[in-house]
Formats: C-alpha cells, sequence, structure tokens
C-alpha cells in the first residue's frame, strides 16, 4: 500500500507539471539550441522520454544522475540524420572509480555541410559557401548514493559557429534518480543548462559607417563593428516517472512520462513505451511534445538489439521521429559495456 502510494503520488507530480495555458512560448528566443536535439536511439524510439530511464549511459542526456547507476566502463557512438542534410555525431564514455562514484566525457558535433550564399542580388547564389557547426565538450560526475537514489552534475563548454561568427558558453546540468518500489518504479528529474547570456562576434559582423551622412567631405567608410543582441541557453527542467512490468520470464514492458518546461517553447508532455524479449531485442514507441503550442514532432517509432557477452555487452539501437512539415530524422546509436 505505501508503495501504490508513493507511485500515485508521484504520478501526480509528473501530471501536475503538465501544459498550463499561457500568453508568450518564446520559441526562437535562444541561442544553443542544438543542445535540444537527442542523442539517444533508444530514448529518442519512445518519445523523447527518459529523465527517469536507467541502465544505460544513453540516458545521461536526458538526466546525469545515470552516471552514479553506470558501474561498467561504457561508452556510446550516435549519429542523426537530421533535416537538410544536417548531420549530429556524439560519442560517450563513463569510467566508475571505485569508493567514488562514475566520471563522465562526451563531445557533440553538428555540421550544416556547404550552404550557398544568396543575396536579395543573386538569388541564385553568389559563388560563396558557407556552413554552420556547433560543438558541445562536455565532463560529469554522478554517484549511486543510496539502493534507491542517484545523483549526478555535468558540465557542457558550447561553441556555435556560423562561417566567420560566433559564440562560446558554458553550461550546467544536474538531476536525480529516486527508486519509488522494489519493483523498479523511478522518479526522475533534471535540469539542463543552467546558464549565462551570450552572443555572436566576429568579422562577419564588421561594417563600413557613415557617421554623418549629410555631410560633405567626411569619411563615409569608417570601419564599424555590428553588436549582436545577447540571449539565454535553452534551460529545461524534466521530471518523470520510469513504470516496469514483467509479464513473463522472458518479456517486459516499460512505461515512461516526462513532463518538461522549457524556457524557450511551451510545456509539453513525452510519453513512450519498450516491449522487450529477454535481453536481445526491444520494440519501442512514443509521442512527443504533447500539448505543445504549434508542435511539429509527434510519433516516434524504432527498435534494438542486444549481445550480452562475458566481458562484452554491446547494444545497437534506431529511431524514427515524424514530423509535420520537414522530413523525419533517423538516429542510430550503440553503446559498448566493459
Amino acid at each position: 500500500m505505501a508503495q501504490r502510494s508513493l507511485f500515485l503520488g508521484a504520478l501526480l507530480l509528473v501530471l501536475a507539471s503538465a501544459p498550463a495555458v499561457h500568453a508568450q512560448s518564446n520559441t526562437g528566443t535562444t541561442l544553443g539550441t542544438f543542445l535540444k536535439i537527442e542523442t539517444s536511439g533508444r530514448s529518442a524510439a519512445m518519445g523523447n522520454a527518459g529523465v527517469a530511464l536507467t541502465g544505460g549511459i544513453e540516458s545521461v542526456y536526458f538526466n546525469p544522475a545515470v552516471i552514479g547507476s553506470l558501474h561498467r566502463v561504457t561508452a556510446q557512438f550516435s549519429h542523426l540524420f537530421w533535416f537538410a542534410e544536417i548531420e549530429l555525431d556524439y560519442a560517450a564514455l563513463a569510467i566508475p572509480i571505485q569508493g567514488w562514484g562514475t566520471f563522465f566525457g562526451s563531445v557533440t558535433a553538428l555540421n550544416s555541410g556547404d550552404i550557398d550564399v544568396r543575396t536579395v542580388n543573386d538569388p541564385l547564389g553568389t559563388g560563396e559557401r558557407y556552413s554552420v557547426s556547433n560543438v558541445s565538450v562536455s565532463v560529469g560526475f554522478g554517484r549511486q548514493l543510496s539502493d534507491r537514489f542517484a545523483l549526478g552534475g555535468q558540465l557542457n563548454f558550447i561553441n556555435e559557429r556560423i562561417w566567420n561568427s560566433s559564440h562560446h558558453a558554458a553550461t550546467f546540468s544536474v538531476g536525480t534518480v529516486y527508486r519509488l518500489t522494489d519493483g523498479g518504479i523511478r522518479l526522475g528529474s533534471g535540469l539542463s543548462n543552467l546558464s549565462t547570456r551570450s552572443q555572436f562576434a566576429g568579422r562577419d559582423l564588421a561594417i563600413q559607417f557613415d557617421g554623418n551622412p549629410g555631410a560633405n567631405g567626411d569619411n563615409s567608410s569608417l570601419p564599424a563593428d555590428q553588436f549582436t543582441g545577447e540571449f539565454a541557453v535553452p534551460l529545461l527542467f524534466r521530471i518523470g516517472l520510469e513504470v516496469p512490468y514483467q509479464v513473463t520470464a522472458k518479456t517486459r514492458v516499460t512505461f515512461l512520462i516526462d513532463a518538461l518546461h522549457p524556457n524557450d517553447n511551451s510545456e509539453s508532455l513525452n510519453v513512450g513505451g519498450e516491449w522487450s524479449l529477454g535481453r536481445v531485442l526491444s520494440l519501442r514507441g512514443g509521442y512527443q511534445a504533447m500539448f505543445q503550442d504549434d508542435s511539429e514532432l509527434g510519433w516516434t517509432f524504432g527498435f534494438g538489439l542486444r549481445r550480452d557477452r562475458r566481458d562484452t555487452d554491446m547494444r545497437i539501437d534506431y529511431a524514427w521521429a515524424g514530423h509535420e512539415t520537414l522530413a523525419a530524422t533517423h538516429l542510430i546509436s550503440v553503446a559498448l559495456a566493459f
């Protein structure tokens, strides 16, 4: 009865964090939005719900507390085929130190490829080409403080570059996971990308300026710089539940629900589920950005394959995510535990 009360209370807490009607969503008002792109094929297939999901390095993206539950050297590699031939690569490594906890590091890199420079006078292109590249390097630490509670933190250093202009920022993320019942129901929460504001700078913002255009004989081509505004990075608070259920001796289902409160959009819910056959095959589905204002997101599907050996475990996950206007995205991730 006590465990059931804990579960119901946690579920009410998650649902209470769900969307409320408000006048402004602040969409498009942040820098570093590539930080919101998912890197886990497992969670991406389940509607991007994963703040309470444990058992793998791929969940660190959603909650740094998962770092503390990794007790083996674990590596992850992901490749995302995104919109307009944009691609994202992600690599992560977790190393546990007995008696201390687990240390974590990751690198995220997004590249647009070459893009034609177009202007009003040259709509077909000027002959020049530019690219957009974003990089994030992170370090983190997590610890299992008890058999029920884990805590973790992560520090990110990010750089965004558009042609010859760029900005830099540092962000901090923190999270917790608490096992509510002996059956494995977990409550997770995470605050991602706490940071100061940042702004673009670079030689692409250089202009020629005439300080007194009405006067004759003055220098009408003074070198000057344009200043861009300062903007926040995408701060996000998540809270969610993982509810596993053992159907038979060889089959298991897991249900996930996350409530999201971002600083650059309206509140929403992500929901998903996973059906697993032993430790070999998993089928997944979900829905993301439920109740979000003018959402372009929706259904997600995917699968996972796992092979366990005496010294090495390998997991391969694939996720497909549909979008209302733009093309679907495809994410492949591989995780190895030694």
